[in-house]
């Protein structure tokens, strides 16, 4: 079961069916879609050299598209201040070493989540009977070994500040992983909710590549807490957002999408939680 949520007018101006560009939602926010995960750029086009910040590095294989979107968006000479790792599953740090290197940048990740970006954890095996569609069924065969950026890796301010992002604050929204986190503005409540909660279905491959805008919780073959991911969806609604880009999926914003997260945040067993987890 899902929640559809209608795009607003404004969402549809940037974002179009399985096309593949760079989105600026707002002046200073804009993310790339990467085949079916998303990573986001903070900072206004055109900001100078160590101007701006990258959440998320997406899958193995994008590290040059990354970098293109980020020469086309800042200019050749401008490179990120720092890396915000909102969590470490392959789809999010694929182009994590690279990029870094590349850039000569910190990467900052909340401490619960470090041991998967030294080398030192495996994440926990999937759910394979979570259902929806042939995902979780391939699942096993998914990497779920760490990657290692030790030598740059910090944690985030225990005050919750995003550092080099004035104005922003980091959320722990924890159950699709321990240490995983959202970004949050609370000036024009700008939420960066990554897969703490979803726009587009990732158990079926058809909504994969088709896009369809619906309120999802966390994918489900890789969400092993589903109190804790109940919690932090709650946490998120609680903040009445007003644009939110999530780790798979369309930007949403306005009132639509509010409904549909207070909906799910109400009914988050019946809808986001798989059957072999009830």
């Amino acid at each position: 079961m899902a929640v559809q949520i209608p795009l607003s007018n404004d969402a549809r101006t940037h974002d179009q069916i399985g096309e593949e560009r760079m989105r600026e939602i707002l002046p200073d926010v804009a993310y790339r879609r990467l085949t079916m995960v998303n990573v986001v750029f903070i900072g206004p086009a055109g900001a100078p050299d160590r101007g701006w910040v990258m959440a998320d590095t997406g899958l193995v294989g994008f590290g040059a598209t990354i970098f293109d979107a980020a020469v086309a968006r800042f200019g050749a000479k401008s490179r990120p201040a720092a890396i915000i790792q909102t969590h470490g599953h392959f789809d999010h740090v694929g182009a994590l070493e690279d990029l870094a290197d590349s850039w000569d940048c910190p990467v900052f990740c909340h401490r619960l989540e470090a041991p998967y970006l030294s080398g030192q954890k495996d994440y926990p095996p999937p759910d394979a009977a979570a259902g929806g569609g042939i995902m979780p069924k391939i699942a096993p065969l998914l990497p779920r070994g760490p990657v290692d950026v030790s030598t740059r890796l910090q944690m985030l301010p225990e005050d919750h500040s995003v550092p080099f992002l004035s104005g922003w604050e980091w959320l722990h929204t924890p159950g699709h992983t321990e240490g995983h986190i959202s970004l949050w503005r609370a000036a024009d409540r700008m939420l960066v909710a990554d897969d703490a909660i979803v726009t587009t279905g990732q158990e079926s491959a058809y909504e994969v590549m088709v896009q369809e805008p619906e309120m999802h919780g966390p994918p489900r073959y890789f969400t092993p807490d589903w109190i804790a991911a109940e919690a932090s969806v709650q946490q998120l609604a609680a903040l009445e957002p007003e644009t939110v880009v999530t780790g798979h999926g369309r930007a949403m914003q306005g009132e639509e999408m509010r409904r549909a997260l207070h909906e799910l945040a109400r009914n988050f067993r019946q809808i986001a939680v798989p059957a072999s987890r009830q």
